[in-house]
């Protein structure tokens, strides 16, 4: 099944996400490897695909999990939790409908 992660970022995370992005990336890279990802990215805080300084606000992930255990074991194993991204961060299952 899948399900999305959404994640919610401190404030001013610019830094943090710059210093921990290699490793997040990798994990995601895996996870495409393995052809259980639907889609990931950031959201932007300004309304602009690169916002440059002004950073990111959090990120969605959508991916398959044999269970939502599964999915909130590696939330919480993502190296933004670790650095100090993310203020938040919440798991829900995930039916695709369209397209």
């Amino acid at each position: 099944m899948y399900y999305a992660i959404i994640s919610e970022d401190v404030t001013d995370s610019l830094p943090l996400r710059k210093q921990a992005r290699p490793a997040h990336l990798a994990r995601l890279e895996a996870l495409k490897a393995d052809g259980r990802l639907m889609v990931a990215g950031p959201n932007p805080a300004i309304d602009s695909p690169d916002p440059g300084e002004a950073g990111f606000t959090g990120s969605l992930v959508i991916a398959e999990f044999d269970s939502l255990e599964q999915a909130r074991q590696w939330a919480d194993e993502d190296p933004y939790v670790e650095a100090g991204v993310y203020a938040s961060v919440v798991v829900k299952p995930y039916k695709v409908v369209l397209p």
